[in-house]
């Protein structure tokens, strides 16, 4: 069933902090472009042609996941969330049919935020790898950490409770092995072309 929420202020000043929350959080994402456009720009001068290639296509692949990590969330992780809170609290014996607007705006903004920043991850290493900067084996060595990486931002950006923690942090976990094997696949190609090329 589709959750019944009411949404209330419990203080004079509450409206405007729901206010200034959705403007600051919406702002972030609007201002982020032109955020990047001057980092890109102060950056691009010391960086190859081939590099400069690697970052324009790391921006145009990270907004897409990164919008498509906000609509996972939103339509699918953002429901159960908030169906297991009330359910918690119905089962403590507590009414869940009134939420505080302002905690609850500034937990959907955290949560989707950072879900779509979590889903760009993959891109962001990529692109370290393209550059040298990481390698297939170093990113592998990383897996210990990007568990516990994965867990405690389920745990800093969802509620309390360990569905929806495993929820976020499993396809945040699979996206780095994605972005693992894809650097495992890009250095044995390159060793098969210079293979090829040694051989002529």
């Amino acid at each position: 069933d589709r959750l019944k929420i009411d949404l209330i202020n419990l203080s004079p000043a509450g409206g405007f902090l729901v206010a200034f929350q959705v403007a600051l959080y919406g702002g972030a994402v609007l201002a982020a472009p032109f955020i990047f456009y001057y980092v890109i720009s102060f950056i691009f001068p010391a960086l190859k042609m081939r590099e400069q290639k690697y970052i324009y296509r790391a921006i145009i692949f990270g907004g897409g996941l990164f919008f498509s990590g906000v609509a996972f969330c939103y339509f699918i992780l953002m429901p159960v969330a908030l169906a297991a809170s009330q359910m918690y609290s119905d089962w403590l014996g507590f009414g869940a049919f009134q939420w505080k607007a302002e905690e609850y705006i500034s937990s959907v903004c955290k949560f989707l935020l950072g879900m779509g920043l979590g889903f760009a991850l993959p891109v962001v290493l990529l692109t370290l790898v393209k550059l040298g900067v990481l390698s297939y084996r170093s990113l592998r060595k990383m897996w210990r950490y990007m568990i516990v990486i994965v867990l405690v931002l389920g745990g800093l950006l969802t509620t309390p409770e360990v569905v929806t923690q495993v929820m976020m942090a499993g396809p945040l976990y699979l996206l780095y092995e994605i972005s693992v094997w894809i650097a495992w696949y890009w250095e044995w190609r390159d060793r098969r072309r210079a293979a090829r090329a040694n051989a002529t």
